[in-house]
């Protein structure tokens, strides 16, 4: 479904949306907290720019990056609950049915868990291709840029969900969530199913998230430049995890 708007959301709209994702992410930790939302949005609105979106693309993409996180089931525990908190919100600013529904398309696409769905995680079946404009804010999410930096040299980048600062945000998730930090005895999860990831549970540690997901995350970029960016980040957190288990076992 690609997006042919032309005209961008009032400020008003956009500020009201600040100002509930603000409310909305204020107790949350800060793996996704609304300082993981600016980087996102600055980004996405970066590689919309080098996609050549139109205006009215460009501005569902900064909506739907701005609330991709709003009640997100890794907190609410509704999988559901980010579209209907983000369908009421809209709603109520005016928006009419068909840009909503836009909207909350291009942010039910954003996580990885769907990237599991209907291959049960093994990648033998292939995932449904996404709008560009769910490809930016999905690359958006998992490799953020600052702003401005889109033609710089691709080590100046800043990633978020791999990298180092998406090391931090893992480890800030897991302490969150009380998470095992690593357990030898536990092997992270091979074909993990959109259902595995999403129940967690005792099987799930912080060490073996790097393995059942962020490493994964190179190979599921969707756009060139998010491939790019990937690749630098991919191998510092394969340096890290080397360094990790070395220190664990007494080697370094």
């Amino acid at each position: 479904m690609t997006v042919n708007a032309q005209a961008s959301f009032p400020p008003d709209v956009v500020a009201a949306a600040e100002d509930f994702v603000r409310c909305e992410l204020a107790a949350v930790d800060a793996s996704h907290d609304f300082a993981h939302i600016q980087r996102v949005r600055a980004n996405a609105r970066n590689l919309a720019q080098l996609e050549g979106l139109n205006a009215g693309a460009m501005a569902l993409v900064d909506l739907a990056a701005l609330l991709h996180d709003v009640r997100d089931w890794k907190y609410s525990g509704n999988h559901d609950a980010t579209t209907e908190a983000v369908t009421t919100f809209l709603a109520g600013q005016g928006l009419d049915s068909e840009t909503i529904s836009r909207v909350t398309h291009i942010i039910s696409k954003v996580g990885f868990k769907e990237e599991l769905a209907g291959s049960n995680g093994s990648g033998a079946e292939p995932v449904p291709a996404l709008s560009l404009e769910a490809a930016i804010v999905q690359d958006a999410d998992r490799c953020e840029l600052r702003k401005g930096e889109l033609r710089k040299p691709l080590e100046h980048r800043i990633l978020d969900a791999i990298g180092a600062i998406g090391i931090a945000r893992c480890f800030t998730f897991g302490g969150a969530k009380h998470r095992v930090l690593y357990d030898p005895e536990v092997p992270p999860r091979e074909g993990l199913s959109k259902e595995q990831y999403m129940a967690g549970g005792a099987q799930s540690t912080t060490i073996n998230h790097f393995y059942e997901k962020l490493l994964k995350l190179k190979a599921l970029m969707k756009t060139s430049a998010g491939a790019q960016i990937a690749a630098k980040r991919h191998e510092f957190m394969e340096q890290y995890l080397q360094q990790f288990h070395n220190e664990w076992n007494g080697l370094a």
